[in-house]
């Protein structure tokens, strides 16, 4: 691991001026579960890291409209056993139950599950090119050992995938991420917040350098009780998931019949996957196989396999039907 300077921010308007003072590649640090082992691979060699877990944006509060804002050092596992979020955000709470371990869940932070990297293999393996890593210098898993990898939203110059739980479950419930920066503050669409990865996969966000995350704001929910967070993995605990899906239903008073609905995969692009038109037709269907299915195909369209991850189109079908079961409940699909 390369020498840094390290330094304590008193708050997120200092830690944005500390950031902004170096010239060279600057990182917030607070629990640090992704970014140490970044470091201790020889992925990232910042030349100093910032350590914001004094500032108090630990908080999990109410905010106008009915919402919920969730500070971005409120540790994974306080997330997840809120009561505001086991009450009225479900969804979320299951996902990041699905996360990690207990160990890291309680030094994990929402900002930092934000900004989570690849876990592709070639990535974590400095003797190999990766553009990722290196742009320009090409993507081995491309024809090589890809049974992890992407089958939406690839490119020529990466097939990586995203590994965060917790994010699947943002963009479901289309939450909204706050950042600061040397230019004051602004809001981020959590759907415009990670990348795709086109010709620059070396950028997984939206994020301006320097630029703190401060929280991230969940819209009021008093539909999209019936939830479903589903994570397809190789074994039970500690992995990352193959497929995953987040699936949040509002049925008619009948409950057979489908208001609106939202559905996000994990596991399957370089970022959470939803496409509203998929869950536009579920409006006005009877709850089922079908009607589900026709989502899955919709939100599936375009699928490419790389070869040794063919098996997750039809993996990843499967789970957004089951899913949606799962949300719909056992009365609505007798």
């Amino acid at each position: 691991m390369n020498p840094f300077a390290f330094e304590r921010a008193a708050s997120a308007a200092d830690a944005v001026a500390r950031a902004g003072a170096h010239h060279g590649e600057v990182r917030f640090i607070a629990g640090g579960t992704n970014l140490l082992d970044l470091m201790k691979e020889g992925l990232t060699a910042p030349d100093a890291l910032v350590d914001i877990n004094a500032l108090p944006l630990g908080g999990i509060e109410d905010i106008a409209g009915g919402g919920l804002r969730i500070g971005a050092l409120a540790r994974n596992a306080d997330t997840a056993w809120h009561p505001a979020v086991q009450q009225r955000y479900p969804l979320l709470a299951q996902a990041l139950l699905a996360g990690a371990s207990p160990q890291l869940r309680n030094m994990a932070t929402t900002g930092g599950n934000l900004l989570q990297r690849t876990r592709c293999y070639y990535f974590y393996d400095v003797s190999v090119p990766c553009n990722k890593r290196q742009p320009g210098s090409g993507c081995p898993a491309i024809g090589g050992v890809n049974r992890i990898h992407a089958i939406q939203g690839a490119s020529d110059s990466c097939i990586a995938v995203h590994p965060s739980d917790m994010c699947v479950a943002m963009a479901a419930l289309d939450a909204t991420v706050q950042v600061q920066g040397a230019q004051g503050s602004r809001s981020i669409a959590f759907a415009d917040f990670h990348r795709l990865p086109g010709d620059r996969p070396d950028l997984d966000t939206t994020l301006a350098p320097g630029e703190l995350i401060t929280s991230v704001d969940l819209p009021a929910a008093p539909l999209f009780a019936r939830t479903a967070y589903l994570k397809i993995r190789d074994r039970r605990s500690y992995a990352f998931a193959l497929v995953s899906v987040a699936a949040a239903l509002d049925l008619e008073a009948d409950g057979r019949t489908v208001k609106s609905a939202r559905i996000a995969l994990g596991g399957v692009a370089h970022k959470p996957w939803r496409l509203p038109e998929a869950e536009a037709l579920l409006a006005g269907a009877t709850v089922g196989e079908e009607a589900f299915g026709r989502a899955a195909d919709a939100l599936l369209a375009g699928a490419r396999g790389q070869g040794d991850n063919d098996f997750k189109i039809l993996l990843a079908r499967r789970t957004v039907v089951r899913a949606l079961l799962q949300a719909a409940g056992p009365e609505a699909a007798a």
